[in-house]
C-alpha cells in the first residue's frame, strides 16, 4: 500500500524551519516544486501555514533527518505507518445476498405502490436490482406477478430506512406545491376563521320581554292566590 504524506505544505514549511535540509530534498520529499520551498522558505509562500512536525505524525525519524542533513544527495524515505488504514473500494452495485434475492420483487412491488415519485434508478440503488426487472413488475408481465405480495425492503433487509428516506426526499425535490383545493375539502387555517363575524342564534325566550304582557301574568297569578286565602 502507497504511503502518502500528511500535509505536505505544512510538513516543507516545519522541515525548512526546523532542519539543515536541502530545498531539493524538502521537495523531493513533500513532492513540492524546489522553487515553491525557496519561496516558502523567502517568505513569498505559504504564509499564515503552520508547520506539521513530522516526527510526531510518525512519517519520519530523526535518524532519516541527520542522513539528509549530513548527505545532500540523500533522498528522505517516508517511514511506514504503524497502523493501515484499509483503503476505500469503489462504491459499485449494492451486493444482496442469496439468501434475500428472492424477496426483491416483494421489495419491488412495494416501493412502486408506496412510492411512486421514486425512479427505477433510485430503487436500483436501494435493494440491487435492474430496471428491466422493475419495469416488469410495474407493468405486472414479471413471470412470479400473481404471487407477489408487497413487503418493505427496511423490513427485508435489503434497504437501510436512511438510505430509502434519502431517495424518497431527493425525489420530492423537484415535485410541485400542491395547490389549496387539490387535496380535497381541508378544514379552513385559525387565521382564516378567528375573526368571522358569526351571530348566535337568538331563541324566542331570549328576546325581548313584553312589559304589560308581564305584568298581566303577575296580576292573574296574584288574583289566584287571594281566592285560595278565602276558601
Amino acid at each position: 500500500m502507497a504511503t502518502q504524506l500528511l500535509m505536505p505544505k505544512a510538513t516543507a514549511v516545519w522541515l525548512v524551519d526546523n532542519t539543515a535540509l536541502s530545498f531539493d530534498q524538502i521537495a523531493a520529499f513533500c513532492k513540492l516544486h524546489p522553487l515553491e520551498v525557496k519561496a516558502i522558505a523567502d517568505g513569498e509562500s505559504a504564509q499564515g501555514i503552520k508547520g506539521l512536525d513530522p516526527l510526531i505524525t510518525g512519517q519520519l525519524s530523526r535518524e532519516e533527518i541527520a542522513k539528509g542533513e549530513a548527505d545532500t544527495n540523500y533522498k528522505l524515505k517516508i517511514l511506514e505507518p504503524k497502523v493501515r488504514v484499509p483503503e476505500t473500494k469503489r462504491k459499485g452495485p449494492r451486493y444482496t445476498p442469496l439468501s434475500k434475492r428472492q424477496d426483491r420483487p416483494n421489495a419491488i412491488l412495494w416501493l412502486v405502490r408506496n412510492h411512486p415519485e421514486l425512479k427505477d434508478a433510485q430503487i436500483s440503488r436501494l435493494i440491487g436490482t435492474t430496471k428491466s426487472t422493475i419495469e416488469q413488475i410495474r407493468n405486472r408481465t414479471h413471470w412470479n406477478s400473481n404471487n407477489l405480495q408487497p413487503m418493505d425492503p427496511v423490513t427485508l433487509g435489503l434497504s437501510s430506512q436512511i438510505d430509502l428516506d434519502i431517495e424518497v426526499e431527493r425525489s420530492s425535490r423537484g415535485r410541485p406545491v400542491p395547490q389549496p383545493g387539490e387535496g380535497g375539502d381541508t378544514l379552513l387555517p385559525a387565521s382564516a376563521t378567528e375573526n368571522l363575524d358569526i351571530q348566535p342564534t337568538v331563541r324566542e325566550e331570549d328576546q325581548e320581554l313584553d312589559a304589560d304582557k308581564v305584568f298581566a301574568k303577575l296580576s292573574s297569578l296574584k288574583g289566584h292566590q287571594e281566592t285560595d286565602d278565602e276558601e
